[in-house]
């Protein structure tokens, strides 16, 4: 076996830590020597060699491999190299160019957190986040509760899923990825047949703490395109979109199970439409009441409502069905005093110290209450 050592004369400038590519050209019970052209003969051997057992049982004389340089020359004039650490290096390039080329993998699903799904590629753990799962698998939890949620997430351990490299750090060995991106160009294609503005009919899907999810048909020209049924859409000529909580109703709403229910079916206007999202408004297609009590009532006048809630802030008022003032609690010396003077479903005279109906807003004064 001739084996080449490290040439001095090359004028080579390997670094330590560099990753250096080379051919295999013997092996022995401990050592892997590696030819390293006229850089001389790499060798990994002793606790590299142990570490990166399981691949190189599977190399041949000739088979070319990539190498991490650990010390430039060792007593023996070799160049030491680890097998593992550029392994690791070259799974990064690899995934560099898997994302940069938009590819679509299947992933098998090894464990979640409270965040989202755990899986690895090509060695190196991934991350996919709650947030860039596709809108079928998202979890539809009412109250947001983080341990329903991981629960739900816990149903797609061991399951495959398409999945698209989002972002990767290699030197915050952080590689997360998105099944949502996966369907992102045809979604944009999609939304084309829709604009701001459009109104839809469409299925309450989904409750979460910030508002309801809404699944719409394409238009009628789009599903003919896809040779689509206008009488039963299938679930790819479905658009899901989210009508968030402050777009619910004209009034304030804490919970949005309260104003819709999952399979209920209703119209929604488009207001916004953005990153391949869409956006809808229930409450675009209601009544503003605000309209109304800004021809009713001014500055100054006294009108009668009823305590409806406490705040931080200071009591919510109900003037009339979904048009609430805030009696700040500025109005009293304590917390303690606002709650005696004002009991929640008690109706008061309210004296009206600000209304801005374009902002939703009004300012109230207890009409029988002086501040001392």
């Amino acid at each position: 076996m001739s084996i080449i050592k490290k040439n001095k004369e090359s004028g080579n400038s390997l670094q330590v830590g560099s990753t250096i590519e080379g051919k295999v050209v013997a092996r022995d019970r401990s050592s892997l020597f590696i030819d390293l052209g006229i850089q001389g003969t790499g060798i990994i051997f002793g606790r590299e060699f142990y570490r990166a057992k399981d691949v190189i049982k599977s190399l041949t004389a000739g088979d070319k491999i990539y190498a991490k340089i650990i010390e430039l020359e060792n007593e023996d004039g070799y160049i030491e190299l680890s097998l593992r650490d550029a392994t690791k290096e070259i799974s990064w390039q690899k995934l560099e160019k898997i994302k940069n080329s938009g590819e679509i993998l299947n992933v098998k699903i090894t464990g979640v957190n409270k965040g989202g799904l755990l899986t690895t590629l090509d060695g190196i753990q991934a991350f996919l986040p709650v947030s860039q799962l596709a809108p079928e698998h998202y979890p539809r939890v009412a109250d947001a509760d983080k341990q329903k949620i991981l629960k739900e997430l816990h149903k797609f351990v061991g399951k495959t899923m398409e999945v698209k490299i989002l972002d990767l750090l290699a030197q915050e060995n952080k590689l997360i990825l998105s099944e949502k991106a996966k369907s992102e160009e045809k979604l944009k294609e999609i939304l084309k047949d829709f604009k701001k503005g459009d109104t839809i009919e469409g299925e309450i899907t989904g409750i979460a703490d910030f508002g309801a999810f809404i699944k719409f048909p394409l238009p009628a020209e789009a599903l003919a395109k896809e040779g689509s049924s206008d009488e039963e859409p299938s679930k790819s000529s479905q658009i899901e979109g989210l009508i968030h909580i402050s777009e619910l109703d004209w009034q304030l709403v804490e919970n949005p199970a309260e104003v819709v229910k999952v399979g209920e079916i209703v119209k929604a206007k488009i207001i916004d439409i953005n990153n391949n999202q869409v956006f809808l408004s229930l409450k675009a297609l209601k009544q503003n009441p605000w309209e109304e009590i800004e021809k009713q009532y001014k500055k100054g006048d006294t009108i009668k409502g009823k305590v409806t809630k406490y705040s931080t802030f200071g009591a919510f008022v109900e003037i009339m069905p979904k048009i609430r003032g805030l009696c700040h609690i500025s109005e009293f010396s304590s917390k303690e005093e606002m709650e005696k003077s004002l009991e929640i479903g008690k109706t008061y005279d309210f004296q009206i110290l600000l209304i801005e109906p374009k902002e939703h807003r009004m300012s109230l004064k207890l009409a029988s209450h002086g501040k001392e």
